[in-house]
């Protein structure tokens, strides 16, 4: 892998964190596939796109992608080794072939310049940690007039997700301007990186979905205390699987838990 700023993020994707997300590939897609026809609506994708993915995990949405530019091609980029060797195996099983996945740190890869179209990412891009030069290398990798659409989470406040986490032992919030899952909730806040990046035609809105996170309570409840943050900052804990089924058991419907997730569709031009 070629130069590496997001040192922290690097290890963690290519740890427990990266492993569980490879191993549990269908499930994380379950929880977060919902805003794909948004996203990739957003990104108004043509059949000759050449589409970069960033952050592309195990490639869900570089596959979607590549189905609509047909006759071009997605490239997705990850730091996570684990993820990127499901997201080859998934496309080979899927029989799709204009895809190429590569190891890298989207800050600070060097990209063609002009080699893509269209950029998108789904929760891909919160974790830089210089945001503004990060835009500017995707910037600099799309045409003139290349355009860029990413999904980000917004603020769990009246949210179900927040309802869950509410039911856990409190631990402070990261400030919306820390390189964390919040970073990219404040549509100003977007407006301004991405204009610092040399962006222009800045738009947000916010994104409603569906988020299945397993069976019922129980089931989603051991996958949720599984899951990266929640497991690093409370162990492997019975308690906080007790805890967290106890909060999903409202929201058990239909044969499985599910929540209402709400995203920002970030939308800007080269």
């Amino acid at each position: 892998m070629a130069e590496i700023v997001n040192v922290h993020q690097a290890e963690a994707w290519n740890g427990y964190e990266g492993r569980h997300w490879a191993d549990h590939h269908d499930r994380y897609d379950a929880v977060n596939s919902g805003g794909n026809e948004a996203l990739l609506d957003g990104a108004a994708i043509g059949p000759r796109d050449r589409v970069l993915d960033i952050g592309c995990g195990n490639g869900q949405v570089t596959r979607l992608a590549a189905r609509r530019a047909r006759l071009g091609g997605a490239t997705g980029v990850d730091l996570s080794g684990p993820m990127l060797a499901r997201a080859r195996a998934l496309a080979e099983e899927e029989g799709v072939r204009n895809v190429t996945f590569e190891q890298g740190d989207v800050q600070v890869h060097p990209f063609t310049e002009g080699a893509f179209d269209v950029a998108v990412s789904r929760a891909g891009v919160m974790f830089f940690a210089d945001p503004v030069a990060a835009f500017a290398n995707v910037r600099r990798a799309l045409r003139e007039g290349g355009r860029l659409a990413f999904l980000s989470m917004a603020p769990l406040g009246e949210t179900d997700l927040g309802t869950v986490l509410a039911a856990l032992p409190q631990r402070e919030e990261p400030p919306v301007g820390h390189d964390g899952p919040l970073s990219l909730s404040d549509p100003d806040r977007v407006r301004e990186i991405l204009e610092g990046a040399g962006f222009g035609d800045v738009t947000s809105r916010r994104v409603e979905a569906e988020q299945v996170w397993g069976r019922d309570a129980r089931d989603a409840a051991e996958f949720f205390a599984a899951w990266g943050p929640i497991r690093y900052n409370y162990g492997e804990s019975e308690a906080i699987v007790d805890a967290v089924a106890d909060a999903m058991r409202p929201f058990e419907r239909d044969g499985a838990v599910r929540l209402h997730g709400r995203s920002l569709l970030v939308t800007a031009r080269r």
